[in-house]
């Protein structure tokens, strides 16, 4: 029975090891995409880069309750990101149409990115072909398009504190 239980442990946490394995880490040139954008464009990463510092969030679901902690700490301090020359935008695999709601729902000044397909968490490894929702991850990534910083364990509590300090350690 031992055997038995050290054995399904084992199992249960190799998706979230492979994960990790293929997550871009701090030092690492951001990996490129694009995708739609909840202001109606499509948003190209390569296109943000030399623009200023980027926050690249991923997040489960839009509205609900860790993800609108999460989003709405951001928001309250989002002039303070500004202030640290930072863009912000936050992913998830929810659609458009749901990413305006959030928006509108609780007045968020920030884009969010609709990665209906979960293309950009698996280049991201926060997620694989199961995966019913993302990871909450957070990338910071330099004017240069260089990964400053990677929190794979984000607490949506404190996560615009944590982000604010980063950025604050950073040249702008």
């Amino acid at each position: 029975m031992k055997t038995f239980v050290v054995l399904l442990v084992g199992f249960a946490l190799t998706p979230l090891a492979a994960f990790a394995a293929d997550m871009p880490k701090a030092g690492d040139k951001a990996p490129d995409f694009s995708v739609a954008a909840s202001d109606g464009t499509t948003f190209h990463l390569k296109d943000a880069i030399g623009k200023g510092n980027i926050i690249l969030y991923f997040y489960p679901k839009d509205d609900t309750p860790g993800c609108t902690k999460e989003a709405c700490g951001i928001r309250d301090t989002f002039d303070e990101f500004r202030g640290l020359n930072a863009m912000v935008f936050g992913v998830s695999f929810d659609s458009v149409a749901s990413h305006r709601d959030f928006i509108a729902k609780y007045k968020l000044p920030f884009v969010l990115l609709a990665d209906t397909e979960k293309s950009v968490a698996k280049l991201y490894g926060v997620a694989d072909d199961s995966s019913k929702v993302a990871s909450r991850v957070t990338f910071v990534i330099d004017k240069t398009g260089k990964i400053v910083f990677v929190d794979p364990k984000v607490n949506p509590a404190t996560h615009a504190a944590e982000l604010r300090r980063v950025l604050n350690g950073l040249s702008r």
